[in-house]
């Protein structure tokens, strides 16, 4: 009989699947690199099942302790789902203009959710950086995950999610497209990737109002690029340790609008129920369409799934609102 052991066992081995209609104007192979398949349903439940077991390893996280960490959903659902089964409970900090559905199915899997202002600066003591740091020192027998800074973040991407798509492409992948928060992701699979061959180039999709395209290309951690958006999981207003800037290559921003926008055209025009990070890497791909030619294999990693978001980017009245659908 083959099964699984327990949910935690069916992470990882999701699969590439080939867009078609939105990129048919690109010269190259554009392969989707779908983590919806997690049973969390996003990219996160790797690195939260890696950062769990490896605070276990070294005594930081106890038996019968609480997991804390600030989150925009997907991680605190992949740390949640791990913390059922090992038998932890967890609290999780959101920003207000994460989607009520994240919220929701979070409180859905037994966590307790927290929600702070997003329009405060870091360290703010309202912030959900700060809150979740407050909550970490307050509760007695509790582990702050601390994603962005966590190298076990980085770590599970480099172990799984790098050699997955090397494998799949069978050593073909000629560039790496992602958008970019705790930068995990990126560094881990980047990294693997850069190992193979040096020659596989590395994007990241960022949004306007975020610091990571003009640090990249300055050096300089400019304030005055910070400002809220709405595009959701992607961008920072800080610089997290997991962001190896020199395993990118470069990076390009996405509007808010053309994120939202490309959300749904995923769903309507390729079938893709996916979340907002991945109408602005969709996008993304289309605006670096001069770096690629006919024998190119890009590999864009979409993160998580649409029905987060049917409240915001699969709402019609919503959009409008918003300025987005004419």
């Amino acid at each position: 009989m083959q099964y699984a052991k327990n949910i935690l066992e069916t992470i990882g081995k999701t699969p590439l699947v080939k867009l078609n209609r939105l990129t048919a104007d690109l010269p190259c192979l554009v392969l989707a690199k779908y983590e919806t398949f997690n049973p969390g349903n996003s990219v996160k439940d790797r690195m939260a099942l890696q950062m769990i077991e490896d605070a276990e390893a070294d005594g930081r996280l106890k038996p019968g302790g609480t997991i804390i960490e600030g989150t925009s959903g997907n991680t605190g659902m992949g740390l949640a789902l791990a913390a059922i089964v090992k038998g932890y409970k967890s609290i999780f900090v959101m920003s207000d203009k994460q989607s009520k559905e994240k919220m929701d199915i979070l409180k859905a899997v037994g966590a307790e959710v927290v929600v702070c202002p997003t329009n405060v600066a870091p360290d703010d003591p309202r912030s959900y950086y700060s809150v979740s740091k407050r909550l970490g020192d307050e509760t007695p027998n509790s582990w702050y995950v601390n994603q962005y800074d966590n190298p076990s973040n980085t770590k599970a991407h480099y172990k799984s999610t790098g050699p997955e798509i090397w494998e799949q492409t069978d050593g073909k992948v000629t560039h790496f497209i992602v958008g970019v928060g705790t930068g995990g992701t990126i560094s881990g699979v980047g990294g693997f990737l850069k190992k193979k061959n040096p020659n596989v180039k590395v994007w990241g999709i960022d949004t306007y109002g975020s610091v990571f395209k003009k640090y990249h290309e300055t050096g300089v951690f400019d304030e005055k690029e910070i400002y809220p958006y709405v595009t959701e999981g992607i961008g920072e207003d800080i610089l997290p340790a997991n962001v190896n800037f020199d395993l990118i290559d470069g990076f390009t921003k996405v509007t808010d609008k053309d994120a939202a926008v490309y959300t749904q055209r995923l769903a309507k025009e390729e079938g893709m129920f996916l979340g907002n990070s991945a109408g602005a890497a969709v996008k993304g791909v289309l605006q670096l369409r001069e770096h690629f030619n006919s024998e190119d294999v890009v590999v864009v990693l979409f993160h998580d799934h649409g029905s987060r978001y049917v409240g915001k980017m699969f709402n019609d009245d919503w959009m409008r609102e918003m300025g987005y659908l004419d």
